[in-house]
Parts: structure tokens; sequence; C-alpha cells
């Protein structure tokens, strides 16, 4: 089964950058999308072949997730079930036979770690969702978390150790996610490998000079872990200033 997550930054922008050339070659039995930016009746999109899951936030142009999957769900969710988390769009949950998958955008602290304080309870929340699902069937989720979780999954990570998505609050709460029962698929296959990012700002020409975050991920629950087959970040695919990332298993 092949998966991909993409944080879009925008789906209408993104396709009209070469979004449907990649969604068509790279032929994913489940694709995700983060930061969709639509609100509901915006876009009638044709995918033949797959079924549509759209969660969008209450406020316009911002936020957003769809999963785009070939086989139909026995059963879907939107948000964690809580009410002011639920307002943004963040989280789609599929349930099928055999695991449960969860599309996730995380909130961002931002700029002066405004929303760190929401950030971390948010993190509470989302950990025992997920821990809650592992007790019933294995678990992938998949999304922009919004956290690069070592130094080795970011260009720059002296200057960013008080930004947003470098906190030590939240990388700690990262740990704790992946403690409780799960695996950064990427790291599971690439331990040690240095400059491979997902995300690059817009600013500074980053891109080009691959000054970037890895920041995108696919996690799987422990019992999964002879199932994995492969991960890959994708980062010559243009179109947003997030690139997809890809799990085989």
């Amino acid at each position: 089964m092949k998966l991909i997550s993409w944080n879009v930054n925008g789906l209408r922008a993104c396709l009209n950058k070469g979004f449907m050339d990649y969604f068509k070659s790279v032929d994913a039995d489940i694709f995700c999308i983060q930061e969709s930016k639509l609100s509901a009746d915006q876009l009638e999109l044709s995918l033949d072949g797959y079924e549509q899951f759209f969660n969008y936030a209450n406020k316009k142009g911002y936020s957003g997730t769809a999963i785009f999957t070939k086989q139909k769900p026995l059963k879907y969710t939107y948000g964690l079930g809580i009410p002011h988390h639920d307002r943004e769009g963040r989280v789609i949950t599929l349930e099928f036979n055999d695991f449960f998958l969860v599309n996730v955008y995380a909130p961002n602290s931002q700029t002066e770690l405004a929303r760190l304080d929401y950030r971390m309870s948010w993190e509470d929340d989302f950990c025992n969702y997920v821990k809650r699902l592992d007790e019933r069937k294995p678990v992938i989720f998949c999304g922009d978390l919004n956290v690069a979780h070592q130094e080795i999954d970011l260009k720059n990570p002296k200057s960013n150790r008080r930004n947003a998505g470098f906190t030590n609050e939240e990388r700690s709460k990262f740990s704790l996610l992946l403690e409780s029962g799960f695996i950064d698929s990427y790291r599971y296959f690439y331990p040690d490998r240095s400059e491979a990012y997902t995300y690059w700002s817009y600013r500074f020409n980053a891109r080009a000079r691959n000054a970037g975050w890895r920041i995108d991920y696919f996690c799987v629950s422990n019992r999964l872990k002879q199932n994995l087959v492969s991960a890959d970040i994708h980062s010559s695919v243009m179109g947003s200033d997030h690139c997809p990332v890809k799990l085989v298993i």
C-alpha cells in the first residue's frame, strides 16, 4: 500500500502548479493533504477511483485537511471530538479493516510563540486520541506536525532554538508521542540522514539553498514495524512551500 502526505499550502493554488500531474504520476492508494484553505462547496475535484473526505475550518481560507482514498473506509470522523480543537479542520480519521489512518495538520505556535500554550494542550489531546485508537487497532498518522524533532531535522538548529516548530516544549511533546507507541517511519529507515527536509520558507531563497525543516511525517504503531517497506521525501516536487512525503507499507 502506497500512501502520500502533502501540505499543499492552498489546494486551489497548488492545482495551478502541477498538483494533478503529481497526483496521477504517484498513483497512491491513499493521498492526504493539509492546509487545503478551502470552504465547503468552494471546489469540485474530479478524481476517478477515489473517495474524497474534506474537513474545513470555520475560518475562511484557513487550515483544512483532505484525504483521497481508493479503498472505501468502514467509517470516517472529523476532528478529535473536542469542540475547541475542532473548529480549524485539522484532523480526519478513516477506519479500515486492519488500521486507522489519521491525517493531521498540527497548529503552529506562531510568531513570538503566541500560540504555544494552545499547542501544548493540542499535543496532549492529540496524543491521547491516537493512543485510544491504537488500543483498538494499529494506527498510521501523517501530516504536517509543525515540529522538527531533532537538530538533524532542520538546517539551522542553533538560530531557531526558541522559534515555533523547534522549541524544547514542542520537541518534547513529539518525543512523548513516539514513546507512547509509535515510529517515525523516515527515521526508522534513515536514522542519520541529514539535509532531508520537507519545508522551506519562501523567503531568502531557502529552497534553492536547501535551508529547510523536516516537519512532515508518517508515523505508525510499533506493531506495524514489520510491515514497513519504505519511506521517502519527494523534495523535487514543487507547487507548495512543503514537498510530499511517502510511505509504503
